[in-house]
């Protein structure tokens, strides 16, 4: 009879990687030859799972064991394979120094960067109580998650990885944001020219990052509280919305609108006597939202008759010409001449 080759065991070649914490939980991968049928895979004494890719390679998950280099060997009917290394390593609690962004809305989906120690094999980020949408582990000291859904106020960041859970401390926290509110914007009208300073009323307006006419950024604005803004209106036509955008989003609109600046085109009459009471019919056009009338430099009563025309009672002066102006939401009118007379001497 033929003689029968002895059955060889197996044989490993490597092991990768070749290191992970004593906690285990490493996925590795085992190469060699003679795999088939293996029926344990030892780290030292201590059996891990494992999965027979094939005759060549074996998956294997480390088990916990203490700090060290631990041999690895694979069993199976025909043998005990030849030992790799793996060194188990005490893992670092992971550490949180920095969020950023550090604010965002409560409805969530906010892509924030984590910075910090400890981070190789990360297995949960929260955010208060909320796990992660996602998360990415982009090395041992950054990850990259996206904010869940959040209540306002400060939710503490957290990361759990091999080594631990970090604790809470001043630069580990993310702040919910409510989302913005406006109730009023006053005035509501300004010249096309911009420049109106429009005074905003509402709720949660702290850290605005911009206050938009439409879709043109306010010329300048300051907070005043979380419940008063006042910005600058830029230049503009027609009506436009009022917004507010802040970590917490974009707020509802308010409307604003732009008033075209008036203009004066008669003066009937354009001469009465010295002493007051002479009421003018000044016509023109934009004249609807005038707030103020002047001879010279003295203002008088008015009534706004319509777009385009108002009364006005001339005050007493000196004889001569003097230059009628109105104001409105648009502007100033350029004047005209309205002529006292003396009267006749005797």
């Amino acid at each position: 009879m033929p003689s029968q080759e002895p059955l060889m065991p197996p044989t490993l070649s490597a092991i990768s990687p070749s290191s992970g914490p004593t906690t285990g939980g490493t996925n590795v991968t085992l190469t060699g030859s003679g795999l088939t049928g293996a029926t344990s895979v030892r780290f030292g004494s201590t059996p891990a799972s494992f999965t027979v890719n094939s005759a060549t390679q074996i998956t294997a998950v480390s088990p916990a064991v203490t700090a060290g280099t631990t041999a690895v060997t694979v069993v199976s009917p025909t043998g005990t394979s030849n030992a790799v290394t793996f060194t188990y390593i005490t893992a670092a609690v992971p550490v949180v120094t920095a969020v950023a962004p550090s604010s965002g809305p409560t409805s969530g989906a906010t892509s924030v960067t984590i910075t910090g120690t400890g981070f190789t094999g990360a297995t949960a980020v929260r955010f208060a109580n909320a796990p992660a949408a996602s998360f990415s582990v982009n090395s041992a000291t950054q990850i990259t998650a996206v904010t869940p859904a959040g209540t306002p106020g400060a939710a503490a960041v957290t990361v759990t990885a091999p080594g631990g859970t970090s604790a809470h401390s001043a630069d580990a926290y993310f702040f919910y944001a409510a989302p913005p509110v406006l109730n009023d914007a006053a005035p509501g009208q300004g010249a096309t020219s911009g420049g109106t300073v429009v005074t905003l009323t509402g709720s949660s307006l702290l850290n605005a990052s911009a206050v938009r006419f439409g879709s043109t950024n306010a010329t300048s604005f300051t907070v005043l509280s979380s419940t008063q803004i006042t910005a600058t209106a830029p230049p503009g036509t027609g009506s436009s919305q009022i917004s507010v955008v802040t970590p917490g989003g974009t707020s509802n609109p308010v409307p604003f609108a732009y008033v075209t600046a008036p203009t004066l085109t008669g003066l009937a009459p354009a001469s009465g006597p010295t002493s007051a009471g002479t009421v003018v019919t000044i016509t023109g056009a934009n004249l609807a939202t005038t707030i103020k009338a002047t001879f010279g430099s003295t203002a008088v009563a008015f009534t706004v008759v319509s777009d385009t025309q108002i009364t006005a009672t001339v005050p007493a002066g000196a004889a001569g010409p003097v230059s009628v102006s109105v104001i409105t939401a648009g502007g100033a009118s350029a004047g005209l001449a309205y002529t006292r007379l003396a009267a006749p001497g005797i």
